[in-house]
């Protein structure tokens, strides 16, 4: 009789240990999918504001001699990513394929003009920046006009924003809130020890030896917790970057080898601090009060 209470005090043990590890692993997980998000936002960010294209329309005048100088100036400024050269042709047949009329048979001739569709590093995509590079690309007098989608530059400036204030507070808060759903699991841990914690204080064991075990224990639980939490986000990460190569998410080692020793090192600090604040807190608590 006394084996088989022993075997399902044992289960018990077992399962209660589980539920904390896997407790502390999904909360660890949710930050570290938040953290990944934090360290992306720009570069997520970054990548819609170069699918923003300035075109430069060319005067029919305009030399191939001024076209490809005007090519190589772009290509060796610091703003513009990349360039590309669509001739009066290839817009035309463009065109075409979109709207599946050829309207050059109505006109018989092809009124567009010979572009550059310049692609611009994102840090150059905002109003005040575009307005001085379209006027120093007009000034040249074989560009006819140059080309640009300001009201969407600017609604994607403002989102930016909003979304880069949001995911900070929410970063904040959810920090918060992972800190105080594994302390209230360490807790209700240590909780169920409360009576061998003051059997040991009272047959003469110091705080710190009686500390020690349990801080141990809950340690241990928070490395697993951490190292599911860090295989979860491993697994999602890989994916996330199939799906999407363009983001390079993988791009910066460095920084994600930071974040994920940041999660690791916190499921750590989180339990160690929890446990001991809580087994101080029996140990502090008079007899009477632990019923």
């Amino acid at each position: 009789m006394s084996s088989s209470f022993d075997k399902y005090q044992k289960r018990r043990l077992i399962s209660s240990y589980f539920s904390v590890a896997l407790s502390i692993a999904l909360v660890l997980f949710l930050l570290g999918l938040l953290g990944l998000l934090v360290i992306n936002a720009k570069k997520v960010a970054d990548h819609f504001k170069e699918q923003v294209t300035m075109t430069i329309y060319l005067k029919d005048t305009a030399k191939d001699v001024e076209i490809k100088q005007l090519e190589k100036s772009l290509a060796m400024a610091d703003y513009v990513k990349s360039t590309d050269f669509v001739s009066k042709e290839q817009a035309a047949e463009s065109m075409k394929a979109e709207s599946g009329e050829d309207f050059m048979e109505f006109l018989g001739i092809n009124p567009l003009k010979n572009s550059i569709d310049v692609h611009l590093k994102a840090d150059f995509v905002t109003s005040e920046k575009l307005d001085v590079i379209s006027k120093e690309a007009l000034s040249k007098n074989f560009v006819d006009d140059v080309n640009y989608d300001n009201d969407l530059v600017n609604l994607m400036n403002d989102n930016v924003k909003k979304i880069s204030f949001w995911i900070l507070l929410i970063s904040g808060l959810f920090t918060l809130i992972a800190v105080l759903l594994i302390n209230s699991s360490i807790r209700l841990a240590v909780y169920s020890k409360r009576f061998t914690i003051k059997t040991m204080q009272m047959v003469g064991a110091t705080k710190r030896f009686i500390r020690r075990p349990f801080i141990w224990r809950s340690v241990k639980l928070g490395i697993v917790g951490a190292i599911i939490a860090l295989i979860g986000m491993a697994v999602v990460l890989y994916y996330v970057d199939k799906m999407f190569p363009e983001l390079t998410l993988l791009n910066n080692p460095v920084l994600l080898a930071g974040l994920f020793g940041f999660v690791f090192a916190l499921g750590i600090l989180i339990t160690w601090i929890s446990t001991f604040f809580a087994t101080q807190r029996f140990l502090n608590l008079n007899t009477d009060r632990l019923y």
